[in-house]
């Protein structure tokens, strides 16, 4: 994670109305701002900044987004200094900026914590970590996940995050109208999982702290002990609601065999652990860890998979728009579509 690459085009931040902000803000004066851009993530931009001596994460959101309740970097920043309190792999976040004529939009600058991102296959380094059996690592990171589930949000003061009650029929449907807004391609079994997921929306069961988008890619560990969490990123669709539904999200990033190569080989999967560990594993891991019934994972698993393909579809229409440049996002389309086939595939095995 310590790697950035120089500012994408067109993603560029004005480097001198940031430092004299930053210098307005933050203390002492420094004389020296280098900004550089992480180049992994594909919703939210994130930079490194270093200003004098610091080093700071800087978030805001992407150009030509569409979906403003999506990147809302104030109630982000907010979620973050109420959690970063009770959760320690939170970030600590340092300053919030409401003002758009500093950088072209809202921002907020955070602490910035090193450790490693567990991506693709496993390295071939000498200075590697002990080998550490990959059940173990994601044991650990489910477990973390349960962690955050029980969390008293309330004693946190993150009671008014969300709204617990007909929480999974708001998010059906929700996700239904984010796909339709920005469709540009036709994806029949996409369509045909929405429809039954409409059909089958089980009863609100209790709610939680979530952060809807729990994966490997958002989740830093110590390089010496990959059991440990350093941090946990990309706050932004963090609510109050169904937990069984954050976990269906991390089930949906868990690719297995039958998905291909490509969705196995996609650069921001855990695929040395994914070749490894079974998403029914991981549900068992979680119902171990947590205490919950995950009998009826299969409808969460489900609706997971297209809210992964609805946030593709998003970020395609963006590039198909010509909002961004980044040509990474020119196989997204692709991506939706097979994860409406991975999905129906699931619906009629009637498995995970």
């Amino acid at each position: 994670m310590n790697d950035t690459i120089p500012m994408r085009k067109g993603e560029e931040l004005d480097i001198a109305s940031l430092a004299g902000y930053l210098r307005r803000h933050l203390s002492g004066n420094a004389s020296v701002i280098e900004v550089s851009q992480f180049p992994a993530g594909a919703s939210n931009l994130t930079y490194c900044i270093k200003f004098g001596e610091e080093y700071y994460v800087l978030r805001r959101p992407p150009f030509g987004n569409r979906v403003k309740t999506a990147h809302d970097m104030s109630r982000e920043f907010t979620v973050l200094s109420k959690l970063a309190n009770v959760y320690p792999p939170a970030p600590k976040p340092i300053i919030y900026c409401g003002d758009e004529s500093v950088i072209g939009s809202e921002f907020y600058l955070m602490e910035r914590r090193s450790g490693v991102i567990i991506r693709g296959k496993a390295p071939h380094r000498n200075d590697s970590p002990p080998l550490i059996s990959t059940k173990k690592i994601c044991k650990s990171f489910i477990d973390n996940l349960a962690i955050l589930h029980s969390l008293d949000y309330k004693k946190a003061g993150l009671g008014g995050l969300g709204k617990p009650e007909g929480y999974i029929k708001r998010q059906v449907e929700g996700w239904t109208k984010r796909y339709f807004d920005a469709k540009t391609d036709q994806h029949a079994e996409l369509e045909i999982a929405l429809e039954w997921l409409s059909s089958l929306i089980p009863e609100d069961e209790t709610a939680s702290l979530v952060h809807n988008d729990y994966k490997f890619d958002n989740v830093m560990l110590n390089p010496n002990d990959l059991t440990e969490t350093v941090a946990v990123l990309d706050w932004e669709m963090a609510t109050i609601g169904s937990p069984l539904m954050d976990l269906g999200t991390t089930l949906a990033y868990w690719m297995s065999q039958d998905a291909g190569e490509e969705m196995l080989s996609m650069p921001f999967n855990p695929r040395v652990l994914m070749e490894n560990v079974s998403r029914r594993e991981l549900a068992e891991m979680y119902a171990a860890s947590s205490g919950r019934d995950v009998s009826n994972i299969l409808y969460f698993y489900v609706f997971g998979t297209i809210k992964v393909a609805v946030i593709a579809q998003q970020i395609y229409y963006r590039f198909v728009a010509g909002h961004t440049r980044d040509k990474r996002f020119s196989r997204f389309g692709h991506f939706v579509s097979a994860l409406g086939k991975i999905a129906i595939r699931g619906i009629e095995s009637k498995d995970i």
